[in-house]
């Protein structure tokens, strides 16, 4: 996630001197322009693969450092969680056989990192978000140790001046309060570079904005966050709400939000889209820089553009426009970062020729985009992808038509021609675009992920479910087919003695009543769903109390109908979270003699554990 800046000491002179370099950067990068000095003669294509790691059980297995260490690539570098990689791979010339050799040297890192993480009982599965996060894996101990990521956190909490807020609508809804950034830590990509002409970069940047909806929809794999049912690509909406820097009011104000698509077609150059960036989003990162941009190109030299980068890094586009140097040379690139992870290697191969092929083979027709479609629209089009997927309808040039219909007879054919006028090997291009057109008649990964999830949760408990189809997502990666292939998950049933800990086996589909509600309501609403344990929560949630049918039958001669629950409620109530293992749940039950425990995280509540679940 970004530029490590393990030497930064983040004060007011370094800030001070980095917005200085902020502004010397931006101007050195219009320079380099009007000389010509820009790359301008070749396409080159890019790819960062992030990845989950999960210990023998399918959880996420907090062991980044380690495997990194064990690793030992320059290729392979950290996120902000501690269960997430990044692999970069290295870039290729657009011609003949480089998707085949994207496809080998991104095999060959996956294989370092599976056999490092073999060696600390890990596994790396692709996914958009691994099914098996759960809330208690989203806490500060579980955030990579390095000061950029604490700083990030830090200073977007000081902003918000809250805690975060995540509510998302689909099929479930998610509405949950977190105290860090970590949610940003469920997603995880594959992001796609290729390298622009500066000239065309303003007609090739408003292009990827046009196809971002449906190269989103056809790709789409993040469809569970927590349990639930959300979006198609879930990723989209959490991640601006996991980084969102805006209060409330600030929205109302029309704040632009720092995760987004953007509020208009381009003009002018990659610059000014630097220039928009910078006076809209506030600095969160600083790092000292030894020499400036200004004073490198009166040396003859070419600037890295450090504090824009690392400034560039912290605003998060889903096209990303990019500053680099490679053996000597600057170039600009457009990076794609609303690809999910997965499902597999050729699937996301896939991906990337149908981006890159639509990208280069851009018809003249739409050079002056703002002329021929409505901004808006085309944003709509990629809200409407990462709800619906496959099944998204779309507004194209003013025609409604269906992902199906416009990625046919539309998109497909100017992927061809992107390909071929690179001479892109026709195998390569019949093979990848190929499992583009498959996977338009289905499943994408979303759909596979969702059909078998709802086919497990038949047969098992949730905490099951997430765990078959995550070995099955791993399992299936394994053999590199694509995803419209892949066969139903077989779930196995897990016998009840091969479950460790309480969140494995716990109730999460609980009814809950407030303090300040009426007994006979709370009796009412026990007899009604036949349970015989209702826990109390107060406004802001947390747990407070506890009624069970025992306690209430000793209470023959209270009046019901006056009395709150409140009155009535067990107010020491003993709780275990999720960690806690079975065999301390069923004891802490028979040495108090109890009938259930809630299960909490921190004063929320999660769930609730019974004798019949032991």
């Amino acid at each position: 996630m970004g530029e490590h800046i393990n030497k930064s000491v983040f004060d007011s002179e370094e800030r001070k001197a980095f917005v200085r370099h902020l502004i010397d950067d931006v101007k050195a990068l219009e320079i380099l322009l009007e000389r010509g000095l820009v790359e301008d003669d070749v396409v080159r294509i890019g790819a960062e693969q992030e990845m989950c790691l999960v210990d023998d059980e399918f959880r996420p297995s907090p062991k980044s450092l380690e495997i990194i260490e064990a690793i030992h690539d320059p290729h392979f570098t950290t996120e902000l969680a501690s269960y997430n990689l990044e692999a970069n791979l290295d870039p290729f010339l657009l011609e003949k056989d480089c998707f085949q050799k994207v496809e080998q040297q991104l095999g060959q890192l996956l294989n370092k990192a599976k056999a490092a993480s073999k060696e600390h009982q890990s596994k790396v599965v692709l996914t958009g978000i691994l099914p098996t996060i759960s809330k208690e894996e989203l806490g500060m101990d579980y955030m990579t140790p390095i000061p950029r990521y604490y700083k990030l956190n830090e200073t977007l909490k000081m902003w918000r001046g809250d805690d975060f807020n995540v509510r998302i609508r689909g099929v479930d809804e998610l509405s949950i309060h977190h105290d860090s950034v970590l949610f940003e830590a469920c997603n995880t990509s594959f992001q796609l570079h290729l390298q622009v002409a500066p000239e065309d970069f303003i007609k090739s940047y408003n292009w990827a904005q046009a196809i971002a909806g449906p190269v989103l929809g056809i790709s789409c794999n993040s469809p569970l966050l927590l349990g639930k049912e959300l979006w198609k690509e879930t990723r989209i909406a959490l991640f601006q709400q996991s980084l969102d820097t805006r209060k409330w009011s600030h929205a109302v104000k029309e704040q632009v939000a720092r995760v987004g698509f953007g509020e208009h077609w381009q003009t002018g150059s990659a610059v000014d889209i630097f220039k928009e960036d910078i006076s809209t989003h506030r600095i969160i990162l600083t790092k000292p820089i030894v020499k400036g941009a200004l004073q490198l190109l009166e040396e003859g030299k070419i600037p890295k553009l450090e504090a824009l980068n690392l400034f560039n890094g912290t605003v998060y586009r889903w096209n990303r426009p990019c500053y680099g140097v490679g053996n000597g040379r600057p170039h600009l690139r457009i990076e794609n970062r609303y690809i999910p992870a997965g499902p597999s290697v050729i699937d996301e191969m896939a991906n990337f020729a149908f981006w890159v092929g639509l990208m280069e083979g851009r018809p003249k027709t739409y050079d002056d985009l703002p002329n021929v479609m409505d901004f808006k629209e085309v944003r709509q089009n990629f809200i409407i992808a990462a709800r619906n997927g496959r099944q998204a309808q779309f507004s194209w040039q003013g025609k409604n038509m269906t992902l199906k219909k416009l990625i046919k007879n539309e998109l497909l054919p100017i992927a061809h021609e992107g390909l071929k006028k690179h001479k892109v090997n026709d195998n390569d291009i019949n093979r990848l675009l190929g499992i583009i057109e498959a996977r338009v008649n289905g499943p994408a990964g979303a759909e596979w992920q969702i059909e078998n999830f709802r086919r497990l949760r038949k047969q098992m408990k949730l905490d099951s479910a997430l765990v078959q189809l995550t070995k099955a997502q791993f399992e299936k990666q394994q053999d590199n087919i694509p995803v419209h292939q892949w066969e139903p998950v077989q779930g196995i049933v897990r016998k009840r003695e091969s479950f460790q800990w309480v969140g494995q086996i716990m109730s999460t589909r609980l009814l809950k009543i407030d303090g300040d509600d009426y007994a006979n309501l709370a009796l009412s609403i026990m007899q009604w769903n036949n349970i015989h344990h209702l826990p109390v929560e107060n406004i802001k949630g947390e747990l407070v109390g506890l009624l069970t049918w025992s306690h209430i039958d000793q209470m023959n001669t209270l009046d019901k109908t006056e009395a709150l629950v409140s009155d009535i409620m067990i107010k020491k109530v003993i709780t275990v979270t999720p960690k806690t293992e079975i065999k301390t749940a069923k004891k802490i039950m028979q040495d108090h003699q109890i009938g259930c425990l809630p299960v909490c995280v921190g004063d929320s509540l999660v769930g609730i554990i019974s004798k019949v679940d032991l």
